[in-house]
């Protein structure tokens, strides 16, 4: 059956989003950053239509090769966006049937980056997961800063001792298996992260 533009299906096990109100909008369309989400909550194993709107996502849900699984959706680039990030990571994965903590590390890591260095007023940033044959689990996570880079693989300096931030991508290099940064299409970049779920 059809569903409006703001109402998804959602079989995410335990996961709904209570007390949803929608955005205003800007003049160019977007959600503006002030959400009023009142926050996640578990609820009872049933499929639940959650109203999505007050993140500014859209999920997308297309036909994969046999053994493929892909889940994609934008978030608002704030500290909410970020945190949802993580949670539809944890609740998708555990939906699979797969080991969560380590992307979930991951996801948190690179969503938090682009809230805060790939933030673009009226831009969303988007979250990919695609798993392979059940072996392979790779994140994208893609903004619209692409004039903006991080340092890739082996490039990436430890902060000072009494730092608060810049841990971020270590992070990503002690979990992934491998990880990098691709650039474009403009004005966009894309950093990317691997895991092997079979070992």
């Amino acid at each position: 059956m059809p569903h409006s533009p703001n109402r998804v299906p959602f079989a995410l096990n335990r996961l709904c989003f209570p007390h949803v109100t929608p955005d205003s909008r800007d003049s160019a369309g977007q959600a503006r950053d002030n959400h009023r989400t009142q926050g996640l909550r578990h609820c009872s194993r049933q499929a639940d239509t959650a109203t999505l709107s007050d993140v500014n996502q859209r999920i997308v849900r297309r036909q994969q090769p046999t053994g493929t699984q892909a889940f994609t959706v934008l978030l608002s680039p704030t500290r909410r966006g970020a945190r949802l990030a993580r949670l539809l990571t944890v609740a998708h994965l555990d939906l699979w049937g797969l080991p969560s903590e380590a992307a979930a590390h991951i996801v948190a890591e690179l969503a938090t980056n682009a809230s805060v260095h790939g933030r673009v007023p009226g831009r969303d940033f988007r979250l990919g997961l695609t798993v392979r044959d059940g072996s392979l689990l790779r994140i994208e996570v893609t903004d619209a800063r692409g004039g903006h880079l991080p340092p890739g693989p082996g490039a990436t300096e430890p902060p000072a001792d009494d730092s608060e931030a810049g841990r971020g991508l270590l992070i990503v290099d002690a979990l992934a298996d491998h990880w990098g940064v691709t650039p474009g299409p403009v004005p966009r970049k894309t950093v990317w992260a691997e895991i092997f779920l079979a070992r």
